[in-house]
């Protein structure tokens, strides 16, 4: 964790704060990887979307995968480099919009291949099919792109004796929030079924879920991993992390609203953990508070209540020295990535402004605030 050096009475309530000075921090780890092995490595949108910050990070970065075709127009206008794409199924309209926008794609299925790719036979653009190794280490099932029956890749049974001509690249996702020990091991799994596929292509998207800027992470067998599977297969490896690159390097900031009792103390905040943060409903886990503990540890216990009207949308109990005051502003750590592009606004709960904190000149901007035309704009 990364303590918060700005002042949270500076900002609005409810902001996302984005620390320039940490995503630095992991903008050099992710840039040394590609410089120690030649790979490319490309922004998730997926996962961190702050494009405000898109500027700074190009610097850094190769470019970016795109899940969606607003997320390769984002990437294309305020990334300007890379953009690669990826969808479980794409429409008609989809490849059209994309293939004005994206370097390389890559489908879910054969079947999508053969619907559109007589569209890329005379295109610049770099096709590669999905596959899944059907080997995870996931404790989330919710996250797990290969459990089973996933919808997500080209399992072996469907892969074997299909034409592969056209196709120049293969692209793999096994991994969340994992270290490179897993993809040693994911990669043996892949290159007993695959292997063959592997030498036939130029290029090998190891996806994302790679937690390099993690502090116990093991960036030398990361790139040791790398370099060897390069070598072997005389391919360009790409890795698409999202939440590495945002990992510690932003916060949540909101305000107590209300105390109530009810077996217990809750506090209500201006946050909602359905709208704000639903990864804590849907992981599920516990955001961690700075200045709180666990429930019990310290004199006074609150369970933290989110805005909305879902029973359910309650942030976690946590303990504190002192009684929580109605107006106190409560930090909540690691909130960059997987907030910001997973926001609702359901019961017309305001969406969290966005803004940056840049520690060299210890400067605060708020990028954005939202209102009403958001919730509007939704409806009709």
């Amino acid at each position: 964790m990364n303590e918060p050096r700005f002042d949270p009475d500076k900002v609005p309530s409810p902001s996302y704060v984005v620390d320039l000075g940490y995503l630095h921090a992991n903008a050099l780890k992710l840039k040394e990887v590609q410089d120690r092995t030649h790979c490319k490595i490309l922004l998730a949108l997926k996962g961190y979307a702050c494009y405000s910050t898109f500027p700074f990070l190009k610097d850094y970065l190769a470019g970016i995968c795109a899940s969606s075709v607003s997320e390769a127009l984002l990437g294309d206008e305020f990334f300007g480099k890379e953009v690669h794409a990826y969808s479980p199924a794409y429409s008609d309209q989809d490849i059209e919009e994309l293939m004005p926008l994206v370097g390389h794609i890559s489908f879910n299925s054969f079947s999508q291949w053969e619907r559109y790719k007589k569209k890329f036979k005379n295109s610049q653009i770099s096709c590669g099919l999905r596959i899944n190794p059907e080997y995870s280490e996931l404790k989330y099932p919710l996250y797990d792109p290969s459990g089973m029956g996933s919808r997500l890749g080209i399992t072996l049974e469907h892969f074997q004796g299909k034409d592969l001509q056209g196709l120049e690249g293969l692209h793999f996702h096994s991994l969340c929030e994992q270290n490179s020990d897993t993809l040693e091991r994911t990669l043996e799994v892949l290159e007993k079924k695959f292997g063959p596929a592997l030498f036939q292509m130029k290029w090998v998207n190891f996806g994302g879920g790679h937690h390099i800027t993690r502090e116990d992470y093991d960036i030398d067998r990361l790139c040791r991993i790398i370099t060897s599977f390069q070598e072997k297969y005389q391919v360009q490896v790409y890795l698409e992390p999202g939440e590495a690159v945002g990992l510690n390097t932003g916060y949540l900031v909101g305000t107590v609203l209300d105390i109530l009792e009810n077996k217990g103390k809750v506090a209500m905040l201006d946050l909602s953990a359905t709208c704000h943060m639903p990864d804590v409903l849907e992981m599920p886990y516990r955001p961690h508070l700075y200045g709180a503990d666990h429930p019990g540890i310290k004199a006074h216990t609150y369970r933290l209540g989110g805005l909305s009207c879902l029973a359910g949308d309650m942030i976690g109990d946590y303990s504190f020295d002192h009684p929580l005051q109605i107006g106190d502003k409560l930090v909540f750590d690691d909130m960059a990535h997987y907030t910001m592009v997973k926001t609702t606004t359901f019961n017309g709960v305001r969406l969290p402004a966005i803004t940056i904190f840049d520690p060299a000149s210890s400067s605060i901007q708020v990028v954005k605030e939202f209102g009403y035309l958001e919730y509007k704009s939704r409806l009709s």
